[in-house]
């Protein structure tokens, strides 16, 4: 049974940092590109980041660019998302997704991807 729990998510002050962690079981993880979308309350789930399943490229949203950074470790089966420089509007809870590495890894649709966890809450006060 495929399982992926993510941790790391809390309350930080405006430019603080966090550190999520997704960690998968059940699956190959090095078969999967890995990404992390975003949800706050009332709004649509929004794309964050992804990385290829090799780590070897990365892409971020726009709003996030140059504040947060991707990483994985595939020998621990975990997907890494480095926040800094947070801002209220990152308030959100944060869901990582898989996506097969034989599908382009490119898509910022929310659909593309597939969400198993139940995700981290991230909040961010002034």
């Amino acid at each position: 049974q495929v399982q992926m729990v993510e941790s790391g998510g809390g309350l930080v002050q405006a430019g603080g940092s966090l550190r999520l962690s997704c960690a998968a079981s059940g699956l190959t993880f090095s078969s999967f590109h890995m990404g992390w979308f975003r949800q706050a309350l009332g709004k649509e789930r929004e794309f964050v980041a992804a990385i290829t399943w090799s780590g070897g490229t990365t892409y971020y949203a726009d709003s996030v660019k140059g504040r947060f950074t991707i990483s994985r470790d595939n020998d621990r089966n975990t997907v890494y998302l480095q926040m800094s420089s947070l801002k209220p509007e990152d308030t959100a809870v944060y869901y990582c997704a898989t996506r097969h590495k034989s599908t382009a890894y490119k898509t910022t649709f929310a659909g593309d991807w597939l969400q198993r966890g139940q995700g981290t809450q991230v909040t961010v006060s002034l």
